[in-house]
């Protein structure tokens, strides 16, 4: 305790002893990390149950590919992102969490790996041999010096694609994979409309569009099955003898903090205002929008943000109605760092605010990708006051860490620290 602080306690009227409780109030680092856990295990299980509630219409539309239908599993697929974007936080601190990501929401993807695309996307990529592969319209084919037998369309043929080549955009399976099988390309550029896919690209015999819908609705269903199977590994890393949680309860003193507030800064900062943001504002490119298929941007980035601010408060309400709380960073930071604390609250409120103003922008009709479009003066301001307050929030977070006596490293961006580089 230092003396400034004994000096403030004793001019309020507290006793040595009291002094000594205001600051036996902080919780132990332990149980922190505890309740950190335990709220992964819910956002990674309900992530599970709106994965499986995807896949269930999924089955729907394939047994009876119509519009509706079709917007059924669309919907579904919106419903999934939710809880699973709350997530990201826990992703940079923890190893075990982000060697399973890959698998699940990586992006961006070159989706003529998997399926037909529009002439306007081109032919060839020099990063990526792999860019019209087109693995639903060919049985065989060759990764590097490999032929691939892909005669059958199953949860492990994908699985073995993921970056095939070793490039990173060559991403076979997800949400984002699945996002394409049910929507399409988004040719709309920074103009109104998303994906536009017709349900008859699956219908079975007569009727079909763009050929294959037999295949195209194998993948689909293995994309899907797959995702289910991947989220319950990354919900198995956080349960009584996960991984991750094992990982972190190993951890002495508040050093065992360190990875929070590392998934809390490096999401905040290099990842979702650099890669995610930042980037597409100064391109004005539609495709650097995150859920580019489906313009569900607009929500993606805001429960990235609400997940941020429950892991700080340590606080998370599941799908069921049922309340997963207890001793949070934030109440540590209180007992430990109190002026530091409170200003960081306050930022996640205000960036938390200016997410919901960007959301509310998007449910109204501007789809992110026209948020961040070139001469949209209003949306872009949109954009850059979220990129502002996350910024302003790692910083928040950079202030505690060092007034707590903890060390994380946040990942950085060329967007935000050598935007130079971006243009050239």
């Amino acid at each position: 305790m230092t003396s400034r602080w004994i000096a403030a306690l004793a001019g309020a009227g507290l006793s040595a002893l009291a002094m000594t409780a205001a600051f036996a109030d902080a919780p132990a680092p332990k149980d922190v990390v505890k309740t950190y856990a335990d709220i992964a295990l819910a956002m990674y299980g309900d992530s599970v149950t709106t994965a499986k509630a995807l896949d269930a219409k999924v089955d729907a539309f394939l047994a009876n590919p119509t519009d509706e239908t079709l917007a059924e599993a669309r919907k579904a697929w919106i419903a999934a992102r939710a809880p699973y974007q709350q997530t990201e936080g826990y992703r940079f601190g923890n190893k075990a969490v982000d060697d399973l990501e890959g698998a699940v929401n990586a992006w961006p993807l070159d989706e003529g790996l998997i399926d037909y695309v529009d002439a306007s996307y081109g032919e060839t990529s020099d990063e990526n041999p792999y860019y019209r592969l087109n693995v639903i319209a060919n049985p065989k084919f060759k990764i590097g010096r490999k032929t691939v037998d892909a005669s059958r369309i199953d949860k492990k043929l994908l699985a073995s694609l993921n970056e095939a080549g070793e490039v990173e955009s060559n991403v076979a399976a997800g949400y984002h994979a699945i996002e394409f099988l049910l929507w399409g390309q988004d040719l709309n550029g920074t103009g109104p409309g998303a994906g536009n896919r017709p349900a008859t690209d699956y219908v079975q015999g007569a009727g079909c569009t763009h050929d294959n819908c037999d295949r195209r609705a194998a993948y689909l269903k293995a994309a899907s099955d797959l995702l289910v199977d991947d989220l319950t590994a990354m919900e198995k890393l956080w349960g009584p003898k996960g991984k991750a949680r094992a990982a972190l309860m190993k951890k002495k003193g508040a050093a065992a903090l360190a990875p929070i507030f590392t998934g809390l800064g490096s999401l905040s900062y290099g990842e979702l205002a650099g890669e995610r943001m930042k980037l597409g504002l100064i391109l004005h490119d539609p495709e650097e929008e995150h859920d580019c298929f489906s313009d569900n941007t607009h929500n993606s980035h805001f429960y990235d943000i609400l997940g941020m601010t429950e892991i700080w408060r340590g606080k998370y309400t599941r799908l069921d109605g049922t309340v997963v709380e207890g001793p949070s960073p934030k109440a540590y930071a209180e007992a430990k760092a109190p002026e530091e604390a409170k200003k960081l609250d306050a930022l996640f409120d205000e960036t938390l605010a200016r997410a919901q103003a960007m959301k509310d922008k998007g449910d109204g009709g501007m789809a992110y990708d026209q948020m961040i479009g070139e001469g949209n003066a209003e949306g872009n301001k949109l954009v850059q006051e979220v990129i502002d307050a996350l910024v302003a929030q790692t910083r928040g977070i950079e202030a505690v860490v060092a007034k707590l006596g903890v060390k994380i490293t946040v990942e950085g961006s060329d967007s935000l620290d050598s935007p130079e580089k971006v243009t050239q």
